[in-house]
């Protein structure tokens, strides 16, 4: 059920009976060139479709916009300051705290977002309120590890795949995945990580200084299939559905 798709008396009916909202968040930023911009936006919509179809929990707006600094120099890329983003969320959450919420499922489509969304979560904590953060790509591991994969790799292209195979553009990925190293000696080896001599530690630079594609993993995009997209999001949705029942059920 969908908060902006209900009227108010509806609205305050739920919350006399329940608790429990849904809130999708995402990011609009490079994926490479072969992806497009909203992939980390459209993927929650999409789980969010899906999981409306196996539970009724009301489910809130999604945010289109998440922090994404490292990625802000690409064109397109919209990066929402950690500050900013976090007392967006959490005036989401506090209005509908206010009209009972208590239990809050954050389903997130960006790794940037997560430090903002553990702040307004612990916000709310202090408010006598719970707050699980679903990261749908994490969780895909531990559902299939054959999913695992990174930043428009290949799991990521499958999910939009799966959702649409015409979102992909495939002429743009390349072959091989080229990381611009610090020197001959201190070699990058993904998002910020780089190695020397075998021990691996992080050096924080924007992602056009690291790739010139936009795409970092492990997981070649070349491997990403529709079939695999779409058995991915229904697996990740299931799931959520079943949390989301459970959570119903938490004691606070």
């Amino acid at each position: 059920m969908r908060l902006e798709n209900i009227t108010w008396p509806k609205a305050e009916l739920y919350f006399q009976n329940d608790d429990t909202v849904i809130i999708g968040i995402g990011s609009i930023e490079s994926h490479g060139r072969h992806m497009p911009l909203g992939t980390d936006t459209m993927i929650p919509n999409r789980l969010l479709e899906l999981i409306e179809e196996k539970t009724d929990v009301l489910i809130a707006p999604t945010i289109p916009y998440g922090a994404t600094k490292s990625l802000a120099d690409y064109p397109g890329t919209v990066d929402i300051e950690n500050d900013v983003l976090y007392h967006y969320l959490l005036c989401v959450m506090e209005s509908l705290y206010h009209h009972g919420a208590r239990k809050f499922l954050v389903l997130n489509g960006h790794g940037g977002n997560v430090k903002c969304i553990e702040q307004a979560a612990l916000t709310m904590d202090d408010k006598g309120c719970i707050t699980a953060i679903l990261n749908w790509w994490l969780m895909a591991w531990d559902m299939n590890p054959a999913w695992k994969g990174g930043h428009g790799g290949g799991e990521e292209t499958a999910a939009v795949m799966g959702i649409d195979p015409n979102l992909v553009d495939r002429s743009e990925i390349n072959e091989k995945l080229l990381l611009n190293d610090i020197s001959s000696e201190i070699k990058g080896t993904g998002f910020y990580s780089v190695q020397y001599k075998g021990v691996s530690f992080n050096i924080p630079r924007q992602i056009n200084k690291i790739t010139d594609s936009g795409w970092i993993g492990p997981d070649h995009p070349n491997t990403a299939t529709e079939e695999w997209g779409k058995e991915m999001l229904q697996t990740c949705a299931d799931y959520i559905a079943q949390l989301a029942e459970e959570f119903r059920k938490v004691k606070l």
